[in-house]
């Protein structure tokens, strides 16, 4: 009552009435209701509905009474655990009424019950009557709401707690935009800007840096702010009272009041209807340029890869390792087996393609809506059009074709997705068997444009195969040429799933260094490509001294980019061939590129 009439009332009531404070009237512009409860009108069972609904309790007792103080333990905070979940306790904040009629603090007494629980956001000593911090005490009450202490802060330790300093190293290594270990002043004013919408004054940064310097040894390195020297800082905050700060540092980088990442931040909306694929746009990849850079410290200029150690500490801003051995089968590595820039983006492409929910969860974790200042990683994404309307219009703008990969046991799938990424046999015996990927994705150049191109190895399980099994641009039926039985599963594949299609498809003749058997069907693979006006069978073998030739995996890609034509009079061989030669001149140019873009990096 004398915070909402600034006066204090001569006649007091047994209980005030349920007043709603406006936002524009409080410090953190949130509405704030306030419930009155006395004992000598209401029920328990009506106290314990509105413990249930409250965000944060004052327990009011007379600092000139002993018994009002020792009721504190032994009968309210009892009572509020009793009726709150373990692990959302309220908030409580200790209100030392009546402070007019004494001398001295209580205090004392109160600092030892604020350190037997945790719950005890603060305690405030007031009087009513002469109007001595009452807004003050409902200013706590706001703040131990909106930025509670204990989540962030022990105060018998005195340091912060281990989620809090997780959540902030994570904050830390994402604003360390070279990753040298320290924050220079351009990385603090950015990260200041980001959560304050304010740079800070040159004199400010230095303020800051001394202030830390003369509190820890190791807290400014180079000139700019450790990790311990900024968790320093927030530790600072916090015991000064500034938990705001801290709290706006953690929400903006996408943080709850449980210091989790929250599932709007992480899963942001992206409507994807049917037949569209997802892919990543271009300020995405700049992105993902950046952040490689950042961690390709061994030899930049040289191996443009990620050892495993380097791919370790690029994935230290997640809360699980995301890639397992099974991605350096997926995509393109170097001699040493380390993932190649190229492999890296390919593997980034094939997520954003395959699970877009999850491409976006791991753009959340590296920070990309705050460094690109964006509403959230849906901005990285591009949904192409509908692909019905790419075949009426005989174009697409689409940048990663999906090719399905069919065939029995043993026929050389698996040969035919690692010689894409430029494997020989050789190299892929060493594979082990738990490391194997049903998938494998890297580049190609159709008509001078970088594509991608994704590998599907499907299960031989004929009788179910399912929608996603045969949802693709192009599809592969590889059957191996020493082995009788092979093609039968390839000819009744293709007789009882895709003679109707609209898919191209194409039959590789695999393992072409062997010797050649007759297969055990009624046509010969030459006689049924003729009969159903599909391509000849295309020859194909990994057993080479070097690199599996590639020419295959650009046809693949050109037929589908352009469906109508690989269904065209197949008379017409000038389809491969324009098709090989614009990739063996892209190709040299590609690789001439490449190196110019390497030296720029």
């Amino acid at each position: 009552m004398s915070l909402v009439s600034e006066e204090f009332p001569d006649e007091v009531p047994l209980r005030a009435e349920e007043i709603t404070i406006p936002a524009d009237v409080t410090p953190e512009r949130v509405p704030t209701h306030i419930v009155d409860y006395s004992e000598a009108e209401q029920s328990d069972e009506q106290l314990y509905q509105e413990i249930s609904k409250a965000n944060v309790i004052c327990i009011v007792y007379s600092v000139n009474n002993k018994k009002s103080i020792e009721k504190v333990t032994s009968h309210w905070i009892p009572l509020i655990n009793d009726r709150t979940d373990k692990d959302s306790r309220v908030p409580l904040i200790l209100v030392g009424n009546k402070s007019d009629l004494v001398e001295h603090s209580s205090m004392e007494t109160i600092l030892p019950i604020m350190n037997q629980y945790q719950d005890i956001e603060t305690c405030v000593e007031c009087s009513a009557k002469n109007l001595k911090n009452i807004s003050e005490l409902f200013y706590y009450a706001q703040k131990a709401v909106l930025h509670p202490t204990g989540p962030l802060y022990c105060p018998e330790e005195k340091e912060l707690k281990p989620s809090c300093i997780k959540a902030l190293t994570r904050i830390f290594k994402v604003s360390d935009l070279d990753n040298d270990g320290v924050l220079n002043d351009n990385e603090l004013n950015f990260f200041q800007r980001t959560c304050f919408n304010t740079p800070l004054a040159p004199q400010a940064l230095e303020d800051v840096k001394n202030v830390v310097r003369r509190n820890m040894t190791d807290g400014v390195k180079d000139n700019g702010l450790t990790l311990k020297g900024f968790l320093f800082l927030h530790t600072l905050f916090i015991q000064r009272g500034r938990h705001e700060t801290t709290w706006t540092v953690l929400r903006r980088f996408g943080y709850d009041d449980d210091l989790e990442l929250t599932q709007e931040y992480l899963f942001p909306m992206i409507k994807i209807p049917p037949d569209c694929t997802t892919e990543l746009n271009h300020n995405a990849y700049l992105f993902l340029q950046s952040v490689f850079d950042k961690h390709d410290k061994v030899n930049s200029r040289l191996d443009c890869a990620l050892s495993p150690e380097e791919v370790k500490d690029l994935f230290k801003v997640f809360p699980y390792m995301p890639w397992g051995p099974d991605v350096n089968n997926t995509v393109c590595t170097n001699d040493q087996g380390w993932i190649t820039y190229q492999g890296y983006l390919s593997q980034w492409t094939l997520t954003t393609y395959l699970d877009v929910q999850r491409s976006l969860e791991y753009l959340g974790y590296l920070g990309y809506s705050i460094i690109y200042e964006q509403e959230s990683q849906a901005a990285a994404i591009t949904v192409t059009r509908n692909k019905r309307i790419d075949l009426q219009k005989k174009q697409t703008q689409r940048s990663v074709f999906r090719c399905n990969v069919l065939g029995a046991r043993g026929s050389g799938k698996s040969g035919f997705l690692q010689a894409f990424l430029g494997r020989n046999l050789q190299r892929q015996r060493r594979i082990r068997e738990d490391h194997k990927s049903f998938y494998a994705i890297s580049t190609t150049y159709v008509y001078g444009q970088e594509k991608y191109l994704l590998l599907h190895e499907v299960m031989p399980d004929f009788d179910f195969l399912s929608e996603a099994d045969l949802a693709c641009d192009v599809v592969c039926l590889v059957y191996d040429i020493n082995s009788p039985r092979s093609f039968e599963y390839c000819a009744k594949v293709y007789k009882q799933y895709f003679i109707d299609s609209k898919t191209p498809c194409v039959v590789i003749a695999a393992k072409s260094d062997l010797h050649e058997v007759r297969q055990h069907y009624s046509l010969s693979p030459h006689e049924f490509c003729r009969k159903h006006k599909l391509h000849p069978p295309q020859p194909f073998t990994c057993n080479t001294t070097e690199a599996p030739n590639k020419d295959i995996y650009t046809r693949l890609t050109t037929m589908a980019m352009y469906p109508h034509m690989a269904q065209a009079d197949l008379k017409n061989s000038t389809f491969w061939l324009r098709a090989s030669v614009g990739a063996t001149v892209f190709a040299v140019l590609g690789f001439a590129m490449y190196r110019a873009l390497l030296k720029q990096r």
